[in-house]
């Protein structure tokens, strides 16, 4: 059986440390591979690309694919509040790679990155990603935008900024929704195990703690 390799990255504290926005924003990266085949996937690589591929180098691993949990500039690079955030782009000039993500967000993740069709690998909900021989799921959880994402290996989830330790995502902006965003937190969420462990996208109340917590203490699951 492979060994998981996960890595949560904090922006503005494990890389990106000379960046203020990005220490204000509070994204994570995740890496998430198999150990033993020495491979990995990153997940919304933004703000600090060089500095990402760094840390996965100094673990002996290879990136050989991203995740997109969605499209949102801070998450997979683009133009936002008047910054320009490095992201995908610039994943793609440093270590060509695949870009999976739910196909309901390509038209979004092409607008804000300039990346191309070819480089994107579209999916369906419950769609499966190999890296060496671990497997991703990827769970469609729209809401906050419409092909937002949650991606589960094991019993570990990155849930981007579907669900926070505190709060879920925002539903007031383009391509939000908020009785889908009820129907994730409510119905699609709700067939996770209280044994899974939730890695959000932004570190609102916390870095990281299991679904059972997160939903005795969680309003919006309330």
């Amino acid at each position: 059986m492979a060994t998981l390799y996960l890595k949560q990255l904090l922006l503005g504290r494990d890389v990106g440390r000379g960046d203020p926005v990005a220490r204000q924003m509070q994204n994570f990266v995740y890496l998430v591979g198999d150990r033993d085949a020495g491979e990995c996937l990153v997940t919304d690589p933004a703000w600090d690309i060089q500095g990402i591929l760094d840390v996965a180098h100094a673990d002996g691993m290879r990136v050989v694919g991203a995740l997109a949990t969605h499209y949102h500039p801070d998450h997979v690079g683009g133009s936002l509040f008047g910054f320009t955030v490095e992201g995908l782009a610039r994943l793609m000039e440093l270590n060509p790679c695949p870009v999976h993500l739910h196909k309901l967000e390509a038209d979004g993740v092409r607008i804000v990155t300039g990346l191309s069709a070819s480089d994107l690998a579209l999916h369906e909900g419950n769609d499966r990603i190999g890296v060496g021989g671990v497997e991703v799921e990827l769970l469609h959880t729209p809401g906050h935008t419409p092909g937002s994402s949650c991606f589960k290996v094991n019993s570990a989830l990155l849930a981007g900024d579907t669900l926070f330790l505190q709060g879920c995502g925002r539903v007031d902006l383009p391509g939000g929704d908020a009785a889908e965003m009820q129907r994730t937190l409510s119905e699609r969420l709700s067939r996770l195990a209280d044994d899974v462990e939730l890695y959000p996208g932004h570190a609102y109340g916390g870095e990281h703690a299991s679904l059972g917590v997160v939903r005795r203490t969680n309003p919006a699951l309330g």
